[in-house]
């Protein structure tokens, strides 16, 4: 099918919600089993434990014994209760990280407790649209110290929508700012995909939206998250990707085949660097990923890296991109903002 498509259904018996444009799967988010830790987005109230001064921050007591790891440490003491919000996911074996600087986001709205003003949308232009929605949360903000943001999808709404989804979050805030008091407790859960993907990619306006019963199987979903699951990814020109998550890093090896052509190793490494992102971001990997591209002259990796950096231009999960080690390897840091597509679907729990 060409065009934007946003799939809501199951897979596996979890809820599930895809975004394919043009046929291909650009998104993908799984419900994680039900006793994962929160996920990013959850807010919960918790209480300080002790400071690790070599590690640069504090630990956290979370609901149900979890611990939750703050970086921001200024005026903070033990013991002292504290709002924190899921800013990732953790690694095996450590704590989740957490954060103080809460976001409460909506599909038209964020409403920003700690970073006060009033701010709309750099994607949103014109000039006309940008000072009627400065009236808008002006108004609606009127005698709160919390900030505003208003996203892009919010010039396409009319008034009423706007102000109806500025006052939710402006009350959720306030509710969860004055329940301070209290043992650790999970206060907002992170949204589930259905509610995720309606706030997240309706902007672009989708084509169509399919959440009738057996969407993921009618619209071949299914198959497509199940190409996922092999570490290897077949390339546009022949050429093979293999993605391997393991312990310390995420190790990606780039191969050419049985084409032994000068150009071969250039042209399979462009064309990894530009399906790299997609693959990470449905896989949900991140941390410190390794790159081996194809063999190649030095010269043409200036050509490779331009790619890479265009790829992952407006990717919303954190990236870095180090560049080339002695050794002739990428490295790549990207924020741990989902857990691995493996598992979420064995339900194991970091």
């Amino acid at each position: 099918m060409k065009g934007r498509l946003v799939v809501l259904g199951e897979y596996r018996g979890r809820e599930a919600a895809a975004l394919v444009v043009d046929g291909r799967l650009e998104d993908l988010l799984i419900a994680p089993a039900e006793d994962a830790p929160p996920a990013p987005g959850a807010i919960l109230r918790g209480t300080l434990d002790r400071l690790v001064k070599g590690q640069g921050g504090v630990f956290v007591k979370l609901p149900e014994g979890q611990k939750g790891f703050l970086r921001e440490t200024r005026g903070l003491t033990p013991g002292q209760p504290v709002l924190v919000q899921v800013s990732g996911h953790a690694e095996a074996g450590k704590a989740l990280p957490v954060s103080t600087r809460l976001l409460f986001k909506s599909r038209l709205a964020i409403v920003t407790p700690d970073a006060p003003g009033l701010n709309i949308s750099r994607r949103i232009k014109d000039e006309e649209t940008r000072s009627r929605l400065g009236v808008l949360a002006e108004g609606a903000m009127h005698g709160c110290d919390f900030g505003l943001i208003l996203r892009s999808a919010a010039a396409a709404e009319e008034d009423a929508a706007i102000l109806g989804d500025i006052a939710a979050m402006r009350e959720l805030a306030e509710a969860v700012a004055a329940d301070l008091a209290g043992k650790p407790e999970l206060l907002v859960d992170a949204p589930l995909p259905h509610e995720e993907a309606w706030r997240d990619w309706t902007d672009p306006a989708p084509d169509e939206v399919d959440e009738d019963e057996g969407a993921f199987e009618r619209h071949g979903v299914d198959a497509l998250v199940d190409a996922l699951l092999p570490p290897e990814v077949k390339l546009h020109g022949g050429w093979t990707m293999v993605v391997e998550p393991t312990r310390a890093l995420v190790a990606v090896d780039v191969n050419t085949g049985a084409d032994t052509s000068p150009a071969a190793g250039l042209k399979a490494s462009i064309a990894a660097a530009r399906d790299l992102p997609r693959q990470l971001r449905l896989r949900g990997l991140g941390g410190q990923i390794v790159v081996d591209f194809a063999p190649m002259p030095k010269r043409d990796r200036a050509a490779v890296e331009q790619q890479l950096r265009a790829a992952f231009k407006g990717e919303a999960a954190e990236t870095s991109l180090a560049g080339w080690t002695p050794l002739g390897m990428y490295e790549i840091q990207r924020k741990r903002d989902r857990l691995p597509l493996s598992e979420v679907l064995t339900g194991a729990a970091t």
